[in-house]
């Protein structure tokens, strides 16, 4: 049976980058020897990961001049904290923000570290919708936001015009649709969505931004040490690397981010149509904020959620249970995702509908 994959991390690649990264186990490029084995220092390995960081900057249409890529080890929650280590002191004052449970996340991680202030915040309807930002203190070092917020499924369409630095955690939906890279002076991502396998992070940040980091902090969590080793201060997470830099390269391939987006945009379009259209289901996000990455819906009579559950188990759909914190059901259709399982889930909502109804 195809088993449809919609989990929402890790989450699913593209059929080539699984074949040739499953190679590279076994026999990395005809060398004899395993990817997993060979040193980080290999000439090799030293130029996929700056392939890696080059491609990153290239589909982001960023300029490598101003901007530098670094692939770091650790998931999201790891920039949450490292973030503020770099660019938080005593006397300056991060926004935050706080338009779902990783925004919160992130906020709290600064918290601890430096003065944090909460400019917008829809914690209050249970994040179905995004806050306003408006009227953003000029004073602030830096405002952070989530573009994507997995678990209630809302994106951001449109970033707040400031001449604060912007920070965003793009980690569900990087790579995902075309918007105005230039104007963030730092992006960050865990791989496990967009990008790759868990274990490394991509980070996307201005160079003059960088010049602003504290040097006063250790060097594994020195943004300005790891842009100076390129990426190679300790030894990178080779396998997670490896990975990325194919999907990179399968994206390239693909015709970067303007055509991954239609392909993004025809996907939700299609599952949320089922959603609004059938009797059984309904979405719970905004119309005008919901995710093109992750499609959040529940069952209008939750007694029939064992039946629908077994129903997907026989049809080969896996990883659609919504985040334990809030239930119900999340589609998760980020860049590798093929149209036909998105078909094929709403096909089986389909017939769900028809089985209870009849």
């Amino acid at each position: 049976m195809n088993i449809h994959n919609f989990s929402a991390g890790p989450s699913i690649l593209p059929p080539e980058v699984l074949e040739q990264a499953s190679k590279a186990i076994l026999n990395f490029e005809n060398t004899g020897l395993s990817l997993i084995e060979i040193s980080h220092r290999t000439p090799r390995f030293v130029e996929i990961m700056n392939e890696a960081r080059m491609l990153a900057l290239e589909l982001l249409k960023l300029n490598p001049n101003e901007y530098t890529a670094l692939f770091l080890q650790g998931g999201a929650s790891l920039e949450f904290a490292r973030l503020a280590y770099n660019f938080l002191d005593k006397e300056s004052i991060a926004g935050y923000v706080n338009s779902g449970t990783w925004a919160n996340n992130a906020q709290a991680e600064a918290a601890k570290i430096g003065n944090v202030l909460e400019v917008a915040s829809s914690k209050s309807n249970q994040y179905q919708t995004l806050p306003e930002v408006k009227n953003v203190d000029e004073k602030l070092k830096y405002l952070h936001l989530t573009s994507n917020n997995t678990i209630y499924g809302t994106q951001f369409k449109n970033f707040p015009e400031t001449n604060v630095p912007l920070i965003c955690d793009m980690s569900s939906d990087i790579f995902s649709r075309e918007i105005n890279f230039n104007q963030f002076d730092l992006i960050y991502a865990c791989a496990q969505k967009n990008v790759g396998t868990a274990g490394v992070n991509l980070v996307v940040i201005k160079n003059t931004f960088l010049q602003q980091a504290t040097a006063d902090i250790p060097n594994i969590l020195s943004y300005k040490v790891h842009a100076q080793k390129e990426s190679m201060y300790h030894t990178p997470a080779v396998f997670s690397v490896y990975v990325s830099y194919l999907t990179l390269k399968w994206m390239k391939d693909k015709g970067c981010i303007k055509s991954l987006e239609r392909h993004n945009l025809a996907k939700a379009t299609l599952i949320y149509s089922e959603i609004d259209r059938n009797s059984l289901f309904y979405g719970s996000a905004k119309t005008d904020d919901r995710s093109l990455m992750n499609a959040v819906f529940y069952l209008q009579d939750e007694n029939l959620e064992q039946k629908f559950d077994e129903l997907c188990n026989l049809e080969g759909i896996s990883g659609l249970k919504g985040h334990r914190t809030v239930g119900g059901y999340r589609a998760s259709i980020y860049n590798a995702m093929p149209i036909s399982s998105v078909q094929h889930l709403v096909q089986v909502m389909q017939k769900f509908e028809r089985m209870i109804l009849k």
